[in-house]
């Protein structure tokens, strides 16, 4: 079964427990061409209560049509399981949107039940990065990189876009996963989900390497990426639903409306 099955599975499984409460807004920034800019890469949908789900917009040029033909009205008071289930359509701009709605639908289940979720642990400390470590980073985590030299650790850095290789020539960045194989830690972007280069990724990990999956849209249940033998899944829950929405809006820092998340699979008891 493909990862985005398991996580279609995982919101089945909550949906047949729990009475989902209807979307009551939707947030979509401007579409820029190339790269979306730090302050317009997310998308969010709020539920009926306030639970919000976080989506990356990652989009080709060629969605820029489609995307910006979007209404918050066509989503609007209807069940969100009708959008979390679009993940894995292979559309982009589904998986966009659908991504949003598994979030907001784990988030409301968390609430619902008080779900027990850490918030005072670093999802990044959990590396406890030393000497003679070999770091794997699946995407640019450039405030770690400064740590990782100073302790004497190794790096090797993954990235899809040639640009990047070519933009950082300072740093050991490759577009080989198979260089992650040496490692005996990987932290992974949680992007690495939406666009399906996780399973690749995990493909080429030692099954003895520490694996820490980390971004502000993993906002979910670990249990997909657990079963799959990640050990860490470092995230963002949203506590304040319409001033989250709002500062979105206003492309300003999200503040006190997120709150970090950190589920350790050595102390996880499982999803409801």
């Amino acid at each position: 079964m493909g990862l985005k099955d398991e996580f279609r599975k995982m919101v089945m499984e909550l949906t047949t427990k729990f009475t989902l409460p209807p979307i009551a807004n939707v947030f979509f920034p401007p579409f820029h061409k190339g790269d979306q800019p730090k302050d317009a890469q997310f998308m969010a949908i709020s539920l009926e209560g306030g639970a919000t789900g976080i989506s990356f917009v990652l989009l080709p040029d060629e969605k820029m049509e489609e995307y910006t033909a979007l209404l918050p009205s066509e989503f609007i008071e209807k069940n969100p399981q009708e959008f979390a289930l679009e993940f894995g359509s292979d559309d982009p701009l589904k998986e966009m949107v659908s991504l949003a709605a598994i979030n907001a639908i784990c988030q409301h289940v968390m609430w619902v039940t008080s779900f027990p979720v850490d918030h005072t642990i670093d999802s990044l400390g959990l590396l406890s990065i030393s000497a003679g470590d070999r770091i794997g980073m699946v995407g640019l985590f450039s405030g770690l990189v400064k740590k990782i030299k100073e302790v004497n650790a190794e790096l090797v850095v993954l990235e899809k876009k040639e640009q990047l290789v070519q933009k950082h020539s300072d740093l050991p960045i490759t577009m080989d996963p198979t260089k992650l194989s040496t490692c005996n830690k990987i932290l992974c972007t949680s992007t690495t989900i939406l666009n399906n280069s996780l399973d690749e990724v995990l493909a080429h990990c030692s099954h003895d390497a520490f694996i820490s999956i980390i971004g502000p849209t993993a906002g979910y249940f670990p249990d997909p990426l657990f079963a799959r033998g990640v050990d860490v899944v470092g995230g963002r829950i949203v506590k304040k639903g319409a001033q989250f929405l709002q500062v979105l809006s206003e492309r300003k820092r999200w503040g006190d409306a997120t709150q970090m998340i950190c589920f350790q699979k050595k102390t996880y008891a499982g999803m409801i």
